[in-house]
């Protein structure tokens, strides 16, 4: 029986051409982000067990791929729950390695610490367009810092790697974590029912204010309490008016600084963004992460029917690994769906030096070979890409083919 050709269900092969693409947009990642003073770092794939299962990751934690125990360690006899077969797992994202690699390393990094980190992650989800089970991901995220410069920092760093991407439009919302609870504080919820109105908000985009209002209904929320969370995005008002008027009507739920902080974030951005975007305060922003304190953010494209980027504040989860508070705030890009969208576009990657084939006749040999050998040796000492092949018998689906992969120059070559 044959082997499989197709990888394993939710992952993917790459192709030449988007392979292109990936790699270029990376190289934009370093060279951009590397302008705002972002250091590259680098995490293992595999993680300790116990910190992919803090309580920290949200629903991801449902989606780790586990790694069994080795040798001597794995007892499958003995084992009475999954816990005693597996002592590790692919991780899920970056945010979380990296807060263990910051508790690690925290005397041998400056303070305020940028880092920038790129690599696979991986959770067991269910594949649909732009969504993997290995996916890559990139983030940027400043640790040190318990002022909101380090959101207007990353919000500046990452819409200026779209704009310069070629991506125009975009919608950046931002919100904070304090105007959740304290909205559902004003409200009447209790405490412990705030997560379950907060994945009910989080769907607003998708089934309305009607929507959510019967979910929230059906969970059994009373009606007076309904009433009251609902009529708070009713307001008319937009950008910082609204969150002036929410911090009126919000008082003594709402933690002092955190309306003031919010608006400052949103005018700094406005007064010197460099692309064609909008920064709107969106109070229905929810982020599906649990270690979200403070500020939240996520970016949205017309084209794409979801977030293209999002992060926030998580000022309490270095804490988890040293017994110390640390402020920290990270944005990440999805990585793969920017990179479906570009490949829906057509996208080509600007260059300045040409991509030239050279296609030589079968007959040719000794010194003409060796000549034209010379030449296309010449052309990449200059920086331009030059291929070398064989003519095929069917010229003008070779060419189309190069043609369709970049290749801007064709020579035929005879002996």
């Amino acid at each position: 029986m044959a082997l499989p050709r197709k990888p394993v269900t939710g992952m993917k092969d790459i192709l030449p051409r988007e392979m292109e693409i990936r790699n270029y947009l990376q190289g934009k990642v370093r060279e951009i982000y590397g302008r705002y003073g972002f250091t590259e770092i680098e995490t293992p794939v595999v993680e300790h067990i116990e910190n992919l299962c803090s309580n920290q990751g949200g629903e991801n934690e449902k989606l780790i791929f586990r790694i069994l125990k080795r040798g001597e360690k794995l007892d499958i006899d003995g084992a009475k729950d999954q816990s005693d077969l597996t002592d590790s797992g692919l991780r899920y994202d970056l945010t979380l390695p990296l807060s263990r690699y910051y508790a690690a390393h925290m005397n041998e990094l400056p303070s305020p610490f940028k880092a920038l980190q790129m690599g696979s992650v991986f959770r067991a989800d269910r594949p649909q367009k732009g969504r993997f089970r290995q996916f890559m991901q990139c983030d940027i995220d400043i640790l040190g810092d318990a002022t909101n410069l380090a959101e207007i920092e990353l919000i500046l760093a990452t819409t200026s790697l779209l704009a310069e991407t070629g991506f125009h439009g975009f919608s950046v919302k931002i919100s904070d974590r304090r105007f959740l609870k304290a909205m559902a504080a004003y409200s009447g919820f209790r405490e412990e029912e705030y997560d379950r109105v907060f994945i009910i908000l989080d769907k607003m985009d998708k089934i309305g204010m009607e929507g959510v209002r019967q979910e929230l209904q059906d969970a059994g929320f009373e009606e007076k309490s309904i009433e009251k969370y609902l009529s708070l995005f009713n307001s008319g008002k937009t950008g910082t008016e609204s969150i002036s008027l929410l911090k009126e009507t919000l008082g003594e739920h709402l933690p002092e600084g955190a309306a003031d902080s919010l608006m400052e974030i949103i005018d700094c951005v406005n007064t010197v963004k460099n692309g064609d975007f909008e920064i709107v305060f969106d109070p229905t922003l929810v982020r599906g992460m649990s270690y979200y304190t403070g500020t939240i953010f996520e970016i949205t494209m017309d084209e794409f029917g979801s977030s293209v980027a999002g992060g926030g504040r998580y000022d309490g989860m270095v804490e988890r690994f040293t017994g110390n508070k640390v402020p920290a705030c990270g944005f990440s890009i999805g990585f793969e769906r920017i990179i479906t969208i570009l490949l829906d576009r057509d996208y080509r990657i600007p260059s300045k030096k040409g991509k030239e084939a050279f296609l030589i006749d079968k007959k040719i040999r000794g010194a003409r070979l060796s000549e034209i050998m010379q030449e296309a040796r010449d052309r990449r000492e200059n920086g331009s890409t030059v291929l070398v092949t064989k003519m095929m018998k069917n010229k003008k689906f070779q060419k189309d083919s190069l043609m369709e992969a970049g290749y801007t120059e064709i020579r035929e070559f005879f002996e």
